[in-house]
Order: C-alpha cells, then sequence, then structure tokens
C-alpha cells in the first residue's frame, strides 16, 4: 500500500518534468527564428550592421579607381543573401556613361564590352514587349525617352551625372526632370536614402517582397556604391526595398536608390564577365542575364 501510494505522489512529478524538458527542447530547435540564434564569436547575437562589417568580403581592384566585393551571407535578415558591390571612387574622376537602346534590348554585358567599360550594372525599367525605356532617360544632354510608363514610386528619383563629374542622386522636382540641370539623367525608384536618412516604403508587391536587386547610392566619403544583391534562389533568398535600403545605410551611403531587379539584376567585371546570380535562368549561375533597356558602364 505504501509503495502505491508512493507511486501516486511521483507520477505527477515527472509529468511535470517531462513538460518542462518538452520547453526547453522546443526553445533550442532549428525552428527558432535566427533573430535569436548566436551567430557570433562567444555566442553573442549580431545585428546586421554588425553580421555586414564583419563579413570576410573578397576584394579585387578592377582599376585604379574601382574595387569589386562579394560576400555569400549564410545569415542576413534570417536568410541567405549574395550581394556584389562596386565601390567606386568620384574623386578619381571614373568614367560614367549609359548606354540604351530605344527598342529591343541590350544586354549589360554587351553594353559594357561596347563602352570598354570596368564595371557596369543594368539600369532602369523597361518595356518588356518591345524594350525601350519607360522612365525618363536623358544622355549627353539629349532627351531620350520623357514619358512615364510605370507606377510613380517607380521613377521619383534620379541618377544623375554631368561632363564636369558632378554624379548625383536627385528626387524628382515637381516641375519635372527638364528642370534639373544634368547631362545625364536615368529615372528610376523608389528612394532608398536621402541626406542620410532611411525614407520610408510603400507597402506594394514590389518593394515588400523579396527580389534581386540593383542600387546604387552616394557615400559621404563621395564614392559610388553600385550593388547588386541576388535572389530568387534557394542560395540567395533576395532582399525588400526596405532591407536594401538597410544595407546601403550601413555601406554609408547619404543618398540611395533603387534600379530596375529582379531578372535584369545583373553585374559585369571586365575579363571576368558576368559576376553575380542573374536569375532569368532560375539556376543560381552567370548564366541568367536579361536583355534590359539602359545600363549603366564605369571606366578608369
Amino acid at each position: 500500500m505504501i509503495n502505491y501510494f508512493k507511486y501516486i505522489l511521483i507520477k505527477p512529478r515527472i509529468y511535470i518534468l517531462l513538460f518542462l524538458i518538452s520547453i526547453i527542447g522546443s526553445c533550442s530547435s532549428s525552428n527558432v527564428s535566427d533573430a535569436t540564434k548566436p551567430n557570433g564569436d562567444n555566442g553573442k547575437v549580431l545585428s546586421t550592421k554588425q553580421i555586414i562589417n564583419n563579413a570576410d568580403w573578397t576584394v579585387t581592384e578592377v582599376s585604379e579607381s574601382i574595387k569589386w566585393k562579394y560576400f555569400h551571407f549564410a545569415d542576413l535578415f534570417n536568410s541567405k543573401q549574395s550581394v556584389t558591390l562596386f565601390d567606386i571612387n568620384l574623386d578619381d574622376e571614373p568614367e560614367i556613361n549609359i548606354q540604351y537602346v530605344k527598342s529591343g534590348f541590350l544586354r549589360t554585358t554587351d553594353a559594357a564590352v561596347s563602352a570598354r567599360a570596368v564595371t557596369a550594372i543594368n539600369g532602369s525599367y523597361f518595356n518588356t514587349e518591345s524594350g525601350g525605356s519607360t522612365v525618363y532617360l536623358k544622355k549627353d544632354g539629349n532627351v531620350i525617352n520623357n514619358e512615364r510608363k510605370v507606377a510613380p514610386f517607380k521613377a521619383d528619383v534620379a541618377f544623375t551625372f554631368s561632363k564636369d563629374g558632378e554624379v548625383s542622386i536627385v528626387k524628382q522636382p515637381t516641375s519635372g526632370w527638364d528642370k534639373v540641370k544634368a547631362d545625364n539623367i536615368l529615372a528610376s525608384g523608389p528612394l532608398l536614402l536621402y541626406n542620410n536618412k532611411i525614407i520610408e516604403q510603400l507597402d506594394k508587391s514590389h518593394t515588400s517582397k523579396r527580389h534581386p536587386r540593383t542600387a546604387v547610392c552616394i557615400t559621404n566619403d563621395n564614392h559610388l556604391i553600385a550593388a547588386v544583391v541576388d535572389g530568387r534562389a534557394n542560395e540567395a533568398r533576395g532582399m525588400t526595398t526596405k532591407e536594401l535600403a538597410i544595407v546601403m545605410e550601413i555601406l554609408e551611403c547619404a543618398d540611395a536608390m533603387n534600379l530596375d531587379g529582379g531578372g535584369s539584376s545583373t553585374a559585369w567585371v571586365k575579363n571576368h564577365g558576368v559576376v553575380n546570380h542573374p536569375s532569368d535562368n532560375k539556376k543560381f549561375d552567370h548564366n541568367g542575364e536579361r536583355g534590359v533597356a539602359t545600363v549603366l558602364t564605369f571606366g578608369k
């Protein structure tokens, strides 16, 4: 009888113990958000800024003015991310150009080779059926396209540069792009940062879903950074424009803007070819390049 009562008393304690063990086990499982996982030395949780700044970037000096950087993040924004950067010193007055077609399509590779560029990235939005720019485009003082055939937030900012070497990221004036005094203007959007402040992003499918991304910025120390983020692959999920803005801020950009992305996102380097992983072929390789309408090329 005594043993029976001991069993009655002990049994609930066993259940309680098993319950506590199950809770502890579930908290330590792989289902916990990556944001709570230790991902630094000594088990410390790293911030997004620490993850980016601590990354062992592969850095290649492709010219005196231009550095090509790459890193494949195992855990950035709780996902795998593949990021290519071109860091261009504007104090060296690099050669910047816009290559374009009015109809049909132009590969970033072909535009770069034609311009004898050192590096190149895809440009802004275009007509996916017939080609040609769907945003404001001005080249060497001549307006190539003045019609906006995209949502306003995709054309609210422009990358501009002039013969005197001035490079800027400019908000669209209420009076229109014709009032902007620059020899070369390529509109796109959305705006990511302005005067060192992150711009709140609209809740649109284009902005809030993760996609491959291309962006440019001007830093506080007068560098131009072109960023190409891979996506639509298990090896690289892509970013929202909010996440992209955070990355550009961490890279010390003062003003930054989004360019065309998705299958268009392409980064090219002389003697290396396409160096990111364009997604148009749905494979994580260098062969999925898509024809576009505008390409930004950089030389010197």
